[in-house]
């Protein structure tokens, strides 16, 4: 193969690609990116075995075929080439690859690429169109809460399934570590009816998150009840699903919390990162103690002091005192745009409901802490 390609292209292309690839890597190939040179066009893909890329961009081909290089390395050369570079990659008949851009020259060893592995993606029957602002939008509003235990690996990722509220199908996106969830609601788009739900893991989440900050149109879906592809212009996202059975989340959801109060939600995260400095790294405990249309935030720490803060909130229910990690409930606030949050209680044992309260679409669950 030889083919010219433009370094702004190709370093494009290969920032894309080479996230994919894990820097430790037991089985060599798996540290490559395979190219394809076909007319016109120069193809890029990249696997971890669950999670595969590939991506086409504009390239001039003098000579079509495939090899593969490492992946970290073409990527670091493309990143040092300077602005407007032509870069000529040609692979020779003795297993290596050569870049030339201006004086610059460099030889890489490549690996076969028979030895590249073929991820059979078998039929994806169930298909349908989202717009990106929607898939961001499901994916920043959860992905805070996406468990990093690996023993409860099916908590690993977003639960993304077809759900009704108050009689209306929507697409619905979950994810929970059990100490606090985050739902999602948007309307269902057509052809997801039937979907299963499926639970897309936590590396596929922000490798796609990624992707969406550059395509502005609509993402093509595709599932089967174990594979996912994401098709975004010339990219293509397919991964493997998480095997296994997301929790009944709707269990926790507590539906007769009568204790209702009403914050400007930038105050209260301000105060909450304040009062937060004197907790103890371990446990971030902070105390919240309502009473009439005030708030009180307290934090104590053996070592380090305690601090008090008050801030007016519309409330005018019974004294109440509840613990919080202060780093769960900035996450919170941190997801909610309009200007107020809403948080609706029942006691100092029981979890949490906070919303944004001018957007009814995403819905949070906190569990209390002791404090």
């Amino acid at each position: 193969m030889k083919l010219t390609i433009e370094r702004a292209a190709l370093l494009k292309a290969l920032t894309h690609v080479q996230s994919v690839v894990e820097r430790r890597n037991t089985i060599p190939i798996l540290s490559n990116v395979m190219l394809t040179a076909q007319k016109g066009r120069l193809g890029l893909a990249a696997t971890d075995m669950d999670l595969t890329i590939v991506e086409q961009v504009d390239a001039t081909s003098s000579k079509t075929g495939s090899t593969t290089a490492p992946a970290h390395t073409m990527y670091e050369i493309a990143r040092k080439l300077p602005d407007g570079a032509q870069v000529e990659i040609e692979a020779g008949t003795d297993g290596s690859l050569t870049l030339r851009a201006g004086r610059s020259r460099f030889t890489l060893q490549c690996l076969p690429v028979s030895d590249f592995p073929q991820m059979n993606d078998g039929d994806l029957p169930h298909r349908f169109q989202i717009a990106a602002a929607d898939l961001k939008t499901i994916i920043d509003r959860t992905r805070f809460a996406i468990s990093t235990e690996e023993t409860r690996y099916y908590l690993n990722g977003i639960y993304v399934h077809a759900a009704k509220a108050d009689g209306v199908d929507v697409l619905r996106g979950v994810a929970t570590d059990g100490h606090r969830l985050a739902r999602v609601e948007l309307p269902l788009p057509a052809g997801a009816a039937d979907m299963p739900g499926v639970i897309v893991p936590r590396k596929t989440v922000g490798e796609l998150r990624k992707l969406i900050d550059e395509n502005e149109g609509a993402v093509d879906v595709e599932l089967s009840e174990t594979k996912i592809r994401f098709s975004l212009g010339s990219i293509t996202l397919t991964s493997k699903l998480i095997d296994g059975t997301f929790p009944d989340y709707e269990r926790v959801i507590p539906s007769g919390n009568d204790k209702m109060m009403e914050v400007r939600c930038a105050e209260f995260s301000a105060a909450v990162d304040r009062v937060a400095t004197i907790s103890t790294e371990k446990s971030r405990a902070i105390k919240l103690s309502l009473g009439n249309n005030a708030l009180t935030l307290s934090a104590t720490s053996p070592d380090a002091g305690s601090a008090t803060e008050e801030i007016e909130v519309g409330y005018g229910g019974a004294p109440i005192e509840i613990g919080f990690n202060s780093r769960y409930l900035l996450d919170i606030t941190q997801q909610i745009s309009g200007a107020d949050a809403r948080f609706m209680m029942a006691d100092a044992g029981s979890p949490t409901v906070v919303r944004d309260a001018a957007d009814d679409s995403a819905l949070y669950v906190l569990m209390p802490m002791r404090v």
